[in-house]
């Protein structure tokens, strides 16, 4: 007698027997019950999930006469009657198979549809099933298109394809189309015990989920498989003689190998990598089933107490379930993660590897040199661990140092413009101006200036002391003999906005206001102060609070502030005119650049050169790049000063301190600092920082060109 095959004999005979498209089923069944019956079905799918047994199931339910030869429509077909018992056997003549991959010509679908004309023999319906529909030619599909649109009461159409895609949208729309979707390895494991189980073969359940997961989805493939496991066993599956049949790797090496990843061993997995190839196992097999096991492990991992028990409770009670809970509580979750999504990218990579198992050892090398040091996730350090956030500064948690922001050494000035300046300019470190009725004001617990800053008038020009505030000044510089003197830093041009100052904060007698002491980012260049412009005097609101300030001289903090670093000062005479010299000089170069007289590289030589004597005699400028020293320029920038009334031209080779690019930058890191500032300390950034959680992104913060800060 002729062996029939595991994937013939155990081929559903009716909707009940049907395993994992319960989907189709169902709809099937109530449009049968109801007879609300359509003339034309398309079924799509992977090969061997049951179209054409469908197919034929659906035949068979239009045309079963029942056990009695009463019957009707029936979505339960009684498999006893003559249209039944041919149909199983493929001879009813009223159910035609076209296979289109052999049969794709107009003339054999011409010939079909000519037979549509003549109602059915035995049957109460015809069925043309037309299997790989997508093989068709256009030509054949415009043959069929007017019958399958209007077919005759008579006649069903049945279309069966693996790729959809393929199917002329105008036969799309003619269909009832189904999707049969590939099946999950615990479905088919489970049918095959099934089967095994009515042939009285031995098995095991590990051989069973092997041949599950090597079918892909498909029925027809697992039973397939299982004749050919049943016999290269002898009649028997084990674990062992299945995995060399179907040449999968040992879960062994595959738990070893997740294992020397966890401890970062990295001999361990060179040594497990050469074992598979001295095997012959495929590399793919190993990251496929390494993604597996990654998988339960997230599984484990993300629900732990409860995915544990039930797994135990439902019998998987085996080594592989123990040691999989063991390896999800060894390796951290991202780690987890990472090691999962490497295992998918790794099988896409090895096609692009000069050698398989070459190809193998880099992806687990890869998955080592990710390994995160103990403490640290996949993500690594979060930045905010090296330095302290502008949160924890304001809780009073520790800091990191702020920088050496030690500014350049102010030019020495007369006492009596010491004073007047030193009253008109807040003598505070990297802070915004404060207006001088609330420094007069004393405030023990006041927070930081920059915290609370009035809006300013419109159109305010700078401060300046009016002469009544001058004795007033001078009493005090005489009255506090105790307290450290300090240089005052010059005034500087209104710019329109508010600007911290380079020196530390002076105490002031009798203000009980604790100092502040404010970081600030390093600023690339430490520009001398220069003159300021005259400007007209204004009456303040009330009297600015007295500043103490003599030459040369180091500033003693108050008790609790800490003491900035202080440069020695210049020579006075010398630190004063150059600063001056080199804003006119500033003044000049911008004036003649906005009248557009300054070429590119004329206009180079002119900012990058600190003016050494500047007169109608001679114009003497040292630069410090010499490729810009040359005749040409020299001859062009000359030209445009005696235009101006000065004198003759001289370059000379040298550092440069007070240059007007150089005084562009200072000015712009000044700004910089006091935007930091403004918005690091903005109520509505505070709270952004203590309630989200928010951060903010360094380097983000720059001031507006040409916008005054408030």
């Amino acid at each position: 007698m002729s062996y029939l095959v595991l994937a013939r004999k155990y081929r559903p005979h009716n909707f009940e027997e049907m395993v994992g498209q319960e989907h189709v089923v169902k709809a099937l069944s109530n449009a049968l019950q109801q007879q609300r019956l359509h003339h034309a079905y398309l079924f799509t799918g992977t090969r061997g999930v049951g179209k054409t047994t469908v197919s034929r199931i659906l035949a068979k339910s239009l045309n079963c006469q029942g056990a009695d030869g009463q019957g009707g429509i029936t979505a339960q077909p009684c498999g006893v009657c003559q249209a039944c018992r041919d149909i199983d056997a493929g001879r009813f003549v009223d159910y035609t198979e076209l296979d289109a991959a052999s049969n794709r010509g107009v003339e054999e679908v011409q010939s079909l549809m000519e037979q549509a004309v003549y109602k059915p023999v035995q049957g109460r319906f015809k069925v043309f099933m037309i299997d790989e529909v997508h093989m068709l030619s256009n030509t054949a599909f415009n043959a069929m298109l007017k019958t399958l649109e209007e077919p005759p009461e008579y006649l069903k159409f049945v279309l069966a394809t693996t790729d959809p895609q393929k199917v002329p949208v105008t036969v799309l729309s003619r269909c009832l189309q189904f999707n049969l979707r590939s099946m999950a390895p615990q479905t088919i494991a489970q049918h095959l015990m099934r089967v095994l189980g009515s042939e009285g073969v031995a098995h095991d359940k590990e051989s069973l989920q092997l041949l599950a997961r090597a079918a892909h989805g498909s029925m027809r493939d697992a039973l397939s498989l299982t004749d050919q496991a049943i016999a290269y066993g002898n009649g028997a599956l084990q674990e062992d003689t299945v995995r060399q049949m179907l040449g999968v790797v040992d879960r062994r090496y595959v738990y070893d190998t997740i294992a020397a990843l966890a401890a970062g061993d990295g001999q361990a997995v060179v040594s497990l990598a050469d074992a598979l190839r001295a095997q012959s196992i495929p590399a793919a097999s190993l990251l496929e089933d390494m993604a597996l096991v990654l998988q339960q492990m997230a599984l484990y991992q993300s629900v732990s107490a409860a995915a544990a028990s039930a797994a135990l409770e439902d019998g998987n009670d085996d080594a592989d379930t123990r040691r999989t809970l063991a390896l999800a509580q060894a390796l951290p979750a991202d780690e987890t993660q990472l090691l999962y999504t490497f295992c998918l990218k790794g099988r896409e990579e090895l096609g692009l590897a000069p050698d398989e198992y070459s190809g193998l050892v880099m992806v687990l090398l890869r998955l080592l040199a990710f390994k995160q040091p103990p403490g640290q996730g996949a993500l690594g350090p979060s930045p905010m661990n090296t330095a302290a956030s502008p949160s924890a500064l304001a809780a009073g948690g520790p800091a990191a140092a702020p920088p050496d922001l030690a500014p350049s050494p102010a030019p020495a000035i007369a006492p009596a413009q010491a004073v007047q300046r030193a009253a008109a300019m807040p003598a505070q470190a990297a802070a915004p101006k404060v207006d001088t009725a609330r420094a007069a004001a004393p405030a023990p617990s006041e927070p930081p200036p920059w915290e609370e800053l009035p809006p300013p008038p419109a159109a305010a020009p700078t401060e300046q002391t009016t002469p009544e505030t001058e004795p007033q000044a001078e009493q005090n510089i005489t009255a506090a003999p105790a307290t450290a003197p300090v240089a005052a830093p010059q005034a500087r041009p209104s710019r329109g906005y508010a600007e911290a100052s380079a020196e530390p904060v002076v105490p002031v007698a009798g203000d009980h206001r604790q100092a502040q002491s404010t970081p600030a980012a390093s600023p690339p260049a430490k520009p001398q102060p220069i003159e300021p412009e005259p400007v007209e005097p204004k009456q303040p609101a009330a009297a600015p609070a007295p500043v103490v300030s003599t030459i040369g001289a180091t500033a003693v903090p108050e008790q609790g502030a800490q003491p900035m670093p202080q440069s020695p000062s210049p020579e006075p005479s010398a630190a004063a005119g150059d600063a001056a010299l080199a804003q006119r000089w500033r003044e000049l170069v911008e004036r003649l650049n906005q009248q557009g007289r300054l070429a590119a590289v004329v206009r180079e030589l002119a900012m990058q050169s600190q003016p050494l004597q500047c007169d109608a005699t001679a114009v003497v400028l040292r630069i410090a790049n010499q490729t810009l020293m040359n005749d040409s320029l020299k001859g062009k920038l000359q030209a445009l000063l005696q235009e101006q009334g000065l004198g003759a031209l001289t370059l000379q080779h040298g550092p440069t301190e007070h240059s007007p690019a150089q005084l562009q930058e200072a000015e712009r890191q000044r700004k910089l600092v006091q935007s930091q500032h403004i918005v690091e300390n903005d109520a509505t950034v505070q709270w952004l920082k203590t309630q989200l959680g928010a951060e903010i992104v360094p380097g983000s913060i720059q001031p507006l060109d040409g916008a005054p800060l408030q």
